[in-house]
C-alpha cells in the first residue's frame, strides 16, 4: 500500500486544529468584546460618574454651609464662597449628564429641587433677608430633598458598578474557559503531530542521515535513497544528485589546482625573466645611447640629441615600471610572512630610504610612540616609504612637514595616520588614487608609475586592514591618509 504524503498528515491535523481554534477564537472575541465594553463602562463612565457625584455633593455641602454662615455673620467671604460652590455644582451636574445621558430626567429633577431650594432660601439670605427660624426650616427641608435625590443618584451607580462587575467577572470566567479549551486542543495537536513526525518523518529522516552520515565518514560510492514519504524520497535523490556533482567538482578541482600551481610556478618565472632579463637590454638601451650621444654628440644636432635623452628617459621610466610591478605582484606571495613587530621599526628604515630627499626638499618628518603590530617589514618598510615619500613629492611652496601617527581601535587594531601640508587631494580622487595606473597629475609634474599607493592598498589589505583618505582635511590644507594594521595583542 502507497504510503501518505506527510504533506496530507499535516494537512489533515492543520484542518481540525484550524476549525476548532476558530470556533475557540470566535468564542473568546466575544468575551473579550464584552469583557473590554463592561471595562469601559466601569473606567470611563461608571467611575467617573461617581466622582463627579461626590463633587456635586461637596459643592451642594459648600452652598449650604457658606450661605447659612453668610446669613450669620453678613461675611461677603461667605458670600463669595457660596458663589463658587454654586459654579462647582453646576460643572458638576454639566458632567455627569455628559457621561450618563439616559439619566437625563433624573438629573433634571435634581437640578429642579437645587434651583428651589435656592430660590426659596439660598437666593432670599443672599439678598439680605434676615435668617430666621422658619427660613431656617424652609432652607432644611429643601436641602433635605437635594441630598436625598444626590444620595439616589449615588445608590443607582453604584448599581451599575456592582452589575458592569459581575459582568466583567463572568466574562473573565468565559475567556479562561476558552483558553482553557485551546490549550486542550493545542495539546491534542502536539500529541497527534508528534505521532506523525515520529513514524512518518523521524524514522525516515534518521535514516537519511545515517546513509549521509557514511558518506562523509569517506564511502563516497554509497547510494542514498530512502522510500518513503515522497518528499524525503525526492529530498534523498536531491542529495545523492549533491554527493555526485560534489564528486565531479572536487575531480575537476584537483585538475585546476595543478593547473594553477603551473600557472603560478610560470608566474614566478616570468617574474624572474621581468627582474633580470627584461631589465638587462633595458639598462642596456640607457648605457649605449648616452654612450652614442657621448661619442657622437658634436655631431648631432639640438633634436637628435632630444630623441636620444626621450630615449634614456623611456628605459629608465621601464626599468622602474618593472620594478613596481614586480612588488605589487610579490605581495602576499614571496617573502610575505608576517611576525609581531614594533612598527618604528620599518617607518626608521623608509626614513633611512628617503634621507636623500627629506634633505633635498627640507623636508620634516615626525612620528608619535608608534605600537607593535603584526607584519612583514620589508613590506610596512615599503608602505611607509611610499607615504612619506608621496607626502615630500606632492609638496606646497612651503617646506614638506609629515607627521605620522597611531591610536587603538576597540577592535584590537590600530589606526595610523600619515599627515602632511602640501598640496592636498580633491574629494573626488579619494577613490581613485588607490587604483593602480591611476594618476591626478602630469608626469613632468611629478615622476611616477602611479602604482605607489595601490601597492599600499594592496600591502594593507593583505595585512587585514584597510587604507583611505581623510576627507576632513581640504585640497590645499594638507592631505591625512589613515590605515589600520592588526595590533600584537589582538592576535
Amino acid at each position: 500500500m502507497r504510503a501518505m504524503p506527510i504533506g496530507r498528515w499535516f494537512l489533515f491535523s492543520a484542518v481540525i486544529g484550524a476549525l476548532v481554534l476558530v470556533a475557540g477564537g470566535a468564542v473568546m472575541a466575544n468575551s473579550l468584546v464584552q469583557l473590554r465594553e463592561a471595562r469601559d463602562r466601569i473606567i470611563l463612565v461608571i467611575d467617573p460618574a461617581a466622582m463627579k457625584t461626590l463633587d456635586l455633593t461637596l459643592a451642594l455641602a459648600g452652598q449650604e454651609g457658606s450661605i447659612r454662615s453668610y446669613g450669620l455673620t453678613k461675611d461677603p467671604r461667605y458670600l463669595q464662597a457660596y458663589r463658587q460652590a454654586a459654579a462647582d455644582e453646576r460643572r458638576a451636574l454639566a458632567e455627569l449628564r455628559s457621561l450618563l445621558p439616559d439619566d437625563g430626567p433624573r438629573l433634571d429633577t435634581i437640578t429642579g429641587t437645587i434651583d428651589a431650594w435656592r430660590r426659596d432660601y439660598a437666593d432670599q439670605v443672599a439678598a439680605g433677608t434676615p435668617l430666621t427660624t422658619e427660613l431656617g426650616e424652609v432652607g432644611a427641608t429643601r436641602f433635605g430633598e437635594v441630598r436625598a435625590l444626590v444620595e439616589q443618584e449615588r445608590t443607582a451607580l453604584e448599581r451599575r458598578h456592582a452589575q458592569a462587575t459581575a459582568t466583567v467577572d463572568e466574562r473573565t470566567t468565559d475567556l479562561y474557559l476558552a483558553l482553557g479549551v485551546l490549550l486542550a486542543v493545542v495539546l491534542g495537536l502536539l500529541v497527534l503531530l508528534s505521532v506523525i513526525v515520529r513514524h512518518v518523518l523521524l524514522r525516515p529522516v534518521t535514516d537519511l542521515a545515517h546513509q549521509v552520515d557514511e558518506v562523509t565518514k569517506g564511502d563516497f560510492e554509497r547510494e542514498i535513497h530512502v522510500d518513503r514519504p515522497a518528499e524525503l524520497a525526492k529530498l534523498a535523490g536531491h542529495i545523492d544528485g549533491m554527493r555526485r556533482e560534489i564528486i565531479r567538482q572536487w575531480q575537476l578541482s584537483e585538475e585546476q589546482a595543478a593547473e594553477l600551481r603551473r600557472s603560478n610556478s610560470e608566474l614566478e618565472q616570468f617574474a624572474y625573466v621581468a627582474s633580470h632579463d627584461l631589465q638587462e637590454p633595458l639598462r642596456k638601451v640607457a648605457s649605449f645611447t648616452q654612450m652614442l650621444e657621448q661619442r657622437y654628440g658634436d655631431q648631432l644636432d639640438e633634436r637628435a640629441k632630444q630623441y636620444i635623452a626621450f630615449a634614456v628617459d623611456g628605459a629608465k621610466r621601464m626599468q622602474l615600471l618593472i620594478n613596481d610591478l614586480l612588488d605589487f605582484s610579490r605581495v602576499g606571495r614571496i617573502g610575505g610572512e608576517k611576525a609581531p613587530i614594533d612598527s618604528e621599526i620599518p617607518l626608521e628604515a623608509a626614513l633611512r630610504n628617503l634621507e636623500a630627499q627629506i634633505e633635498e626638499t627640507g623636508g620634516t618628518v615626525t612620528h608619535d610612540d608608534l605600537p607593535e603590530v603584526v607584519g612583514n617589514r620589508s613590506q610596512l618598510t615599503q608602505l611607509f616609504q611610499n607615504l612619506v615619500g608621496n607626502a615630500l613629492k606632492f609638496r606646497s611652496d612651503e617646506p614638506p612637514v609629515v607627521h605620522i601617527s597611531a591610536k587603538p581601535l576597540d577592535d584590537g587594531m590600530w589606526e595610523f595616520a600619515c599627515a602632511d601640508n602640501g598640496i592636498g587631494i580633491e574629494e573626488k580622487y579619494v577613490e581613485r588614487i588607490f587604483l593602480i595606473f591611476q594618476r591626478l597629475h602630469a608626469r613632468d609634474a611629478y615622476p611616477g608609475t602611479g602604482i605607489g599607493l595601490a601597492l599600499c592598498r594592496k600591502i594593507v589589505e593583505y595585512h587585514g586592514g584597510r587604507i583611505w583618505v581623510d576627507t576632513a582635511e581640504r585640497e590645499g590644507k594638507g592631505t591625512t591618509i589613515r590605515w589600520t594594521l592588526p595590533g600584537a595583542t589582538s592576535t
